[in-house]
């Protein structure tokens, strides 16, 4: 239904097209292995290496033999053939330090990590290399994720799933692309893969024209290279005039500041759909929309997510230039004024982190800085939350990111919020969200005697702490969405309604939390009288036996709630002395 207006999209993976680089870019790329060779060479001379690293690569015994690339496109090949993801399994703050000491050393991709592992991307050539710079105790403690990532990459696109979808259709089934319909819902199209920014954009354009009752469409600000950050507001106005109207209580929902983080897109766009078209239908949501405003921005670094639907499915930071010209890109979520990190060993242009080299240098974390404190001072708007979706590792992380030395004031609050929205996340589906701060790196604090250590990568300047501290948004989050590591940034299209389902449930939580409820009390069950002006042209009453159904539901995790909490939230007081 939302997507009928569109003709059928094809999209075209940047390997299919013929791309043109400048003559600089392939002057930089025929260096690259000689300087890789002197490293290398560099490295053995001094480290040596571990007696079976030659051997062994990035196979682990027992693994499956890496899948043939043969027939992939030779594009494709060029920039991703020969590239693995391993995970290192670590148990000590030394392990930890010598990783990211390596990692930093050849210029290496950290995808992720959490309280005992990190995800490093890197070529297979170089697993030597990496290994000859550890201790004895990581040279065996690895197992590879990602054997053959440009096949992994070349299955991503919508495209190409068709052909070779990341799980087969059932048998006399037909692989789904956006230009078909499905059976099960065609109101769902637009959620059954991923969509680029030329879809998103038409698509936020539609839901502000047909919801015109509590829907809006806005503009955040410019990106470097032009493009409109565009968001949704969400929200019922006051129809009473008020002589001095209260400000309006608001929450930011953010996604894409990452560009490769495609599901953290995806379930933004995701969650504003199901709170726009349950406004007037539930109860909870109703009241929801009626106390406070949704702004919903799910491509927070526009050029980015561009750059990765047309060149490098990989990229993850803006497009901006930089001291080195081969070298763009600063990272959004390094870029914020609070603890901005200026003696950061991230300060090579080069790095995946890399903050710029004053605050706020990147163009889009200024401008969303600079709309939301102009929200505050002359829209008579005060933020009351921000949740920051990423990918991945299923976390919910809490200010500060910057110190685990600096508690925030509100500690308890931020942790008994957090607490609940991971469970409602996992009442909804049964995965498992852990709950932490995040300043917390890859080794727990259980592990290194009860004391939260610094992180693989440095946190100052991020998202999270500049709302929480300089806008003093009581409640500031940094979700990372699904999975834990088997796909990473390549989650399967399969993957974004359940995602995008508890996300959505945890917002919820969060709005019932915020209006005093705590996810104990039930929220106010009669619906408002319905209008010529609602969100649906047809009103609708809600059935007996549904309204019987989420009562039963809601009993049955106010009965297990307590219990939990009380265990989760012991251990992060324990952790924290």
């Amino acid at each position: 239904m939302l997507l009928r207006f569109h003709g059928p999209h094809t999209i075209t993976p940047p390997f299919v097209a013929t791309q043109r680089h400048q003559p600089s870019e392939r002057k930089l790329r025929s260096v690259f292995p000689q300087l890789t060779w002197l490293r290398d060479t560099a490295i053995e001379k001094v480290f040596g290496l571990p007696p079976k690293a030659t051997r062994k690569g990035c196979d682990k015994p027992g693994s499956k033999s890496r899948p043939s690339s043969s027939q992939l496109p030779a594009t494709l090949l060029a920039k991703y053939g020969g590239d693995v993801v391993l995970r290192f399994n670590l148990t000590t703050p030394q392990e930890e330090d010598a990783l990211s000491e390596a990692a930093d050393t050849l210029f290496l991709d950290v995808w992720e990590f959490t309280n005992n592992w990190a995800d490093i991307r890197l070529r297979e050539d170089d697993v030597p290399s990496l290994l000859g710079l550890l201790p004895k105790s990581l040279q065996n403690a690895y197992s590879p994720l990602m054997p053959d990532l440009a096949r992994t990459i070349y299955q991503t696109y919508p495209s190409i799933a068709q052909a070779e979808p990341a799980f087969p259709p059932s048998q006399g089934a037909r692989a789904f692309t956006p230009a078909l319909k499905r059976s099960d819902g065609v109101e769902n199209i637009f959620f059954q893969d991923y969509q680029p920014l030329s879809v998103i954009v038409p698509w936020m354009r539609l839901m502000a024209s047909m919801f015109t009752t509590h829907v809006r469409m806005i503009n955040i600000g410019t990106s470097y290279e032009g493009r409109d950050i565009h968001a949704l507001r969400v929200g019922v106005s006051p129809t009473l005039p008020q002589e001095s109207p209260k400000p309006r209580k608001t929450l930011i929902i953010s996604g894409g500041f990452h560009a490769r983080e495609w599901i953290s897109v995806s379930t933004v766009t995701y969650v504003a759909w199901s709170l726009i078209t349950a406004y007037g239908k539930t109860p909870g949501t109703t009241k929801l929309l009626q106390e406070f405003d949704f702004v919903f921005i799910p491509t927070t670094n526009p050029d980015g997510y561009v750059y990765t639907w047309e060149n490098d499915r990989l990229w993850r930071k803006n497009r901006q230039q930089t001291s080195l010209r081969f070298c763009r890109g600063l990272d959004l979520d390094r870029a914020f004024g609070f603890e901005w990190d200026d003696t950061s060993i991230q300060s090579n242009p080069c790095s995946e982190s890399y903050p710029g080299e004053e605050p706020f240098q990147a163009v889009e974390s200024h401008r969303l800085a600079e709309w939301a404190k102009n929200e505050t001072e002359n829209n008579n708007v005060t933020f009351v939350g921000f949740l920051d979706l990423h990918s991945y590792s299923q976390q919910v992380l809490y200010p500060y990111s910057y110190s685990c030395y600096a508690n925030p004031p509100s500690l308890e609050n931020l942790e008994e919020l957090g607490i609940g929205l991971a469970k409602a996340i996992r009442i909804s589906s049964g995965e498992q969200y852990s709950v932490a701060s995040a300043c917390e790196g890859a080794v727990s604090a259980k592990k290194s005697g009860g004391k939260g250590i610094s992180r693989m990568e440095t946190g100052g300047g991020s998202a999270i702490d500049w709302f929480y501290h300089e806008l003093k948004v009581r409640y500031s989050y940094q979700i990372k969405l699904r999975d834990t590591g088997s796909y990473g940034f390549l989650l399967p299209k399969e993957n974004i309604v359940p995602t995008g389902e508890e996300a959505f449930n945890a917002l919820k939580y969060f709005g019932d939390f915020l209006l005093g409820n705590k996810g104990i009390e039930t929220i106010e069950t009669k619906l408002p009288q319905e209008t010529p002006s609602s969100a649906e042209p047809e009103n609708k009453s809600i059935p007996k036996a549904a309204e019987e159904e989420a009562t039963v539901e809601e009993e049955a995790v106010d009965e297990v709630i307590e219990y939990e909490f009380n265990e989760v939230k012991w251990d992060l007081r324990r952790r924290k002395r």
